[in-house]
């Protein structure tokens, strides 16, 4: 490959990863990401799994 041409393909590269680094660096206007949201909503079921309270009727006892 001539040197030219490499150097172009380089310059069209370059400008390519600026333009998409200019993109990536404003800041996003919507809400929490959804990893973010599940990640949350699994702590919450968690939370209500271990809180909640066992049933006081014994089930297993026989009349006598």
């Amino acid at each position: 490959m001539h040197a030219d041409i490499h150097l172009q393909l380089h310059r069209l590269h370059a400008a390519e990863l600026h333009h998409e680094a200019a993109d990536t660096s404003r800041p996003h206007t919507q809400g929490p990401a959804l990893r973010v949201q599940i990640g949350w909503k699994l702590v919450e079921f968690g939370l209500r799994l271990a809180t909640q309270r066992p049933d006081t009727t014994d089930r297993f006892t026989t009349a006598a």
